[in-house]
């Protein structure tokens, strides 16, 4: 028997496939980057470069290091004047210079150096660091600073009395140092280079795979492992620059991230990501504090006794313990209905370091703790 479909028939039946096929093909929840936002190009890094010099021209805020007239003793040798006894002045100071030399930096190239205070300089307020060379893990010379320093902090003292604001024994100086050598970089070896991911995720490794794939062909990209992608490359340089700048601003959707909270015990901070669910639990919280006053007293003998006065020290130790109430926290699916549920609890956030790893534990607290 044939079965004839009215109008109203095909149109609820075409719903119902609708909606089946749009529940098969909805995308997970997530957004698109770009592959530069996910991965670095291996070979393609930065260097750290240090060096110690002295800053001179401090306002009697400097320190009486004898590393610091050492210094300054060669400093004058090398400019041709000798010196008939070592320096011992407050107008300088040792400091340790650092800077992070960036990948393909030419040798005429100016960075940044960040100046920090090595002995007892109470300020480097308006110093001026010295012709210091940086080095490399090698042990080669990578870039020369000198400049004049800029200290985000003031201060000041008299009679005694001081006021200081923000941070005054480091400083910065822009564009204080000058490239001198060349950190050779390799894009890749042959015919291929490797994108590292800077998460290790094998999902998002799959789907950059296929989003290169989908772009410049089959083959062309393989994921070695949860970090590394091994792409196939032009060899000529102009073409590779080319490739490597449509490959960096392919977009995807990466795995979702994993749920995590944050915990800073010497803070009390407490962040965690939208991905923090909740199970139904029940918490009791409650506060003990101990404390110990102590007073001192005199006992003093009797008129004309041959006892001695005598100074006494009296202790008292109270200990008080708060009843805390039982709370049902219910399942929680949002960021938002988590934040709620804790603070029904009404503790303080250091109180919270220990609800958290305690509902972890617990299993309630969907989501990974990480102690910073």
């Amino acid at each position: 028997m044939t079965r004839h479909w009215g109008g109203r028939g095909w149109g609820q039946a075409l719903a119902v496939f609708l909606l089946s096929v749009s529940c098969i093909l909805k995308p997970e929840p997530g957004y698109a980057q770009r592959i530069k936002d996910l991965a670095n190009i291996a070979g393609v890094r930065s260097n750290q470069l240090v060096g110690y010099g002295v800053v001179v021209g401090l306002d009697n805020t400097g320190d009486t290091l004898n590393l610091t007239g050492l210094t300054l003793s060669n400093v004058m040798s090398v400019l041709g004047l000798v010196p008939t006894q070592g320096f011992q002045t407050k107008s300088a100071a040792s400091v340790m210079v650092t800077a992070t030399l960036p990948p393909f930096a030419k040798p005429g190239q100016t960075i940044d150096v960040t100046v920090s205070a090595l002995g007892g300089a109470k300020s480097l307020r308006g110093g001026t660091l010295v012709l210091t060379p940086l080095k490399g893990g090698d042990g080669q010379i990578y870039a020369m600073a000198q400049g004049n320093l800029l200290v985000g902090g003031a201060g000041g003292s008299a009679g005694g009395s001081s006021v200081q604001v923000n941070h005054l024994s480091a400083g910065r100086i822009p564009a204080g140092a000058t490239v001198e050598r060349v950190v050779q970089t390799q894009v890749g070896q042959g015919d291929f280079i490797e994108l590292e991911l800077k998460e290790t995720d094998f999902t998002t490794a799959s789907r950059v795979s296929d989003a290169i794939e989908l772009n410049f062909g089959k083959g062309v990209a393989i994921a070695l492992d949860a970090r590394r992608i091994q792409v196939k490359a032009p060899a000529d340089p102009g073409q590779r620059v080319a490739f490597l700048s449509r490959l960096e601003n392919l977009t995807l959707t990466p795995a979702s991230p994993t749920p995590k909270v944050i915990i800073n015990p010497r803070t009390g901070s407490v962040v965690m990501n939208q991905l923090v669910t909740l199970d139904s639990c029940a918490i009791a919280h409650g506060s003990l504090s101990v404390v110990v006053t102590s007073e001192q007293r005199v006992s003093q003998p009797a008129p004309f006794g041959a006892g001695q006065t005598v100074v006494t020290e009296q202790a008292d130790v109270q200990v008080k313990k708060e009843s805390g109430e039982l709370v049902v926290l219910p399942a929680s699916a949002t960021l938002n209905d988590v934040v709620k549920a804790l603070n029904a609890v009404g503790a303080t956030p250091q109180d919270l370091l220990a609800i958290l790893q305690a509902m972890k534990a617990s299993g309630a607290l969907k989501a990974d703790l990480e102690v910073i």
